[in-house]
């Protein structure tokens, strides 16, 4: 049996069809109804990944991402919240990805797939996402065994994005990763900064498939 998850949501029919979707791919699962019954679950059992919904009926969804992610539960906000500042704001909290409904269950399952490998800890040697191979300690980059040249910028952005691959980061939290709590709010700074790594490392930059963009919220590294 594959990763033990836990899903919380209010609505009956979506808690079937999820658990239907993730115990046909061979994983456990145990869900709750609203936030208390979901909280004690998560601290309870062994769960690595929580479904959780944002509009349960005795507290908001928002409220329980800091609380699940300090008991080292990886988190997919699953909800019919599709405002670019509920996603900012779930994921800048530390959820690991946000899924808008209605949803794909092949889509869903393929998240949950993505946040389980991202929960699996940090690896050591290069950060290696599809084709690129990032150095860190040598910093150095390659794409498809090329060496590319990249700005300190670029580089410290690349590996940011790599250290979870296939999830949004923020806007916010690249800022203050790669510029600083001091430029958390300069997104000029980070557009002009993916515009030259797509013009480094895409095909048609016009078209990236390496960098996604998030509208409003922010960009993924697709691997």
């Amino acid at each position: 049996m594959t990763a033990p998850i836990l899903i919380i949501d209010d609505e009956p029919a979506i808690r079937r069809l999820v658990r239907g979707a993730l115990e046909r791919a061979g994983h456990g699962v145990d869900d709750a109804a609203n936030a208390a019954d979901g909280l004690a679950l998560a601290r309870r059992t062994g769960c690595e990944l929580v479904l959780l919904d944002l509009g349960l009926p005795d507290r908001d969804g928002l409220e329980l991402v800091p609380l699940l992610t300090a008991l080292d539960r990886a988190v997919i906000v699953l909800t019919a919240r599709d405002a670019t500042s509920e996603k900012v704001a779930a994921l800048d909290l530390g959820a690991d990805d946000y899924i808008v409904k209605p949803f794909d269950t092949d889509e869903l399952l393929a998240r949950v797939r993505t946040a389980l490998r991202h929960r699996g800890g940090a690896k050591t040697g290069p950060l290696v996402v599809g084709g690129i191979s990032i150095d860190m300690p040598r910093r150095e980059v390659r794409l498809n065994g090329a060496e590319v040249p990249l700005t300190r910028k670029e580089l410290a952005l690349l590996a940011e994005l790599a250290r979870h691959p296939g999830r949004v980061i923020t806007h916010r939290q690249l800022l203050i990763s790669v510029w600083g709590e001091a430029h958390a709010a300069d997104v000029e700074y980070l557009r002009v900064t993916v515009r030259s790594l797509r013009r480094k490392l895409e095909v048609d930059p016009s078209s990236p498939s390496l960098i996604r963009n998030e509208p409003g919220v922010g960009y993924r590294l697709m691997h």
